[in-house]
């Protein structure tokens, strides 16, 4: 049946009905009132979702440009830095830091294994001389789903008072609790297509009062991307570039939308749709690629045993226009993942749930009773 696709990918996201209506509309000038004063609106409700009053800059980019952004406007050729490297993105953060010429030395983990903070504890506690410039973290590892323990390795980073840290929140922001000013987080990076319910062409990106310090003296070249700039022109509701004009109508709905459901219902419902989707996998007897302590809020990665993953992906969408994610690199055709960002809702969780059993019967794998599935994620929601 066309035009029932069902999106249950950690990005794009679904899109609301309203947002997309915005984004229909005809477009008005970016250097009018009327548009000035959507930005306003759109500017005091990023700061709300990223809980701080620092600057909370937009840009015509996807996340990984928020991200590259977020590392450029802070550093100088050479320094120091920390990257966390426990999955496909990771992994990106380290090859833009070698790109720029910083010096960058990673800590990793197995992929759907947690960064360990003692790690990184060790590095900065041994860097007396505080050449350490900054800390790289990936929040929410897509890629797994696995969800890094930012809190603690930020709580190191403060404690070795020079470094700052740089947050990949690309699928956690606007799912779980990211509370920027009462963490002391000095750069947080975001994409419009996860959390914020639009789809792609925007990155956001949260800066604290000791990372414009840094900005001051840091000497990698930047032009588009040069912060302070969208810095002035936000100060006056206006941009430095031709901005999408349409994806910001669309935001300033979706941002609407989210006040009006609040943080805390926010959080609570990607938790509770987390842990329907992993107690639906487990009562299919299926096995979860990230430990229950560390998943994330954004992704479920299933790793199906003598079966390939993306035999189940192509069958749901054949059969239910349901698409999935499939696994990266080496984990290809290893596991499928199951997105539960954004505008998602229980019903959504029902529905694949119950397709994944039709398709994984269809399949020949028969290691669970028909409905333990929709049977298990119904007990959470219910709950």
């Amino acid at each position: 049946m066309e035009d029932k696709l069902m999106l249950m990918i950690p990005g794009p996201t679904p899109v609301p009905e309203a947002a997309l209506l915005a984004l229909a509309k005809h477009p008005i000038g970016h250097r009018t009132n009327e548009f000035s004063n959507i930005l306003a609106d759109v500017t005091a409700n990023l700061k709300w979702l990223h809980q701080t009053e620092s600057d909370v800059l937009m840009l015509n980019v996807s996340g990984t440009g928020a991200v590259e952004a977020g590392i450029i406007n802070f550093l100088s050729p050479g320094d120091r830095i920390l990257v966390g490297s426990n999955g496909k993105f990771g992994e990106r953060w380290a090859e833009v830091g070698q790109a720029y010429g910083l010096n960058v030395e990673t800590i990793t983990a197995e992929w759907g294994q947690p960064l360990d903070p003692a790690q990184f504890a060790d590095k900065l506690q041994a860097d007396t001389a505080k050449e350490i410039k900054a800390v790289i973290v990936t929040h929410s590892e897509t890629s797994t789903g696995v969800l890094n323990d930012l809190e603690t390795i930020n709580r190191h980073v403060k404690e070795h008072g020079e470094a700052l840290i740089i947050v990949d929140a690309v699928t956690s922001l606007g799912a779980f609790n990211l509370p920027v000013d009462a963490w002391g987080l000095d750069v947080v990076a975001s994409g419009s297509q996860k959390g914020y319910m639009i789809p792609p062409g925007l990155g956001f990106v949260a800066v604290s009062a000791k990372a414009w310090e840094a900005y001051k003296t840091a000497k990698l070249p930047k032009y588009y991307l040069d912060l302070g700039k969208y810095k002035k022109s936000a100060a006056k509701n206006t941009t430095p570039f031709t901005p999408p004009v349409n994806l910001i109508v669309a935001l300033h709905t979706t941002l609407g939308m989210m006040k009006e459901e609040g943080l805390e219902s926010i959080f609570g419902r990607h938790e509770r749709q987390k842990n329907a989707t992993r107690a639906a996998i487990k009562g299919l007897n299926l096995p979860l690629f990230a430990a229950d302590d560390c998943a994330s809020p954004a992704i479920t990665a299933v790793a199906p045993p003598n079966i390939e993953a993306d035999k189940i992906r192509s069958l749901m969408k054949k059969r239910f226009d349901i698409a999935l994610a499939g696994g990266q690199d080496h984990l290809k055709n290893k596991i499928f993942r199951i997105g539960h960002l954004g505008f998602v809702s229980d019903r959504d969780i029902l529905s694949c749930i119950a397709s994944l059993e039709v398709v994984l019967l269809e399949l020949g794998y028969e290691n669970f009773t028909p409905g333990a599935g929709v049977a298990a994620a119904a007990k959470v929601l219910n709950g």
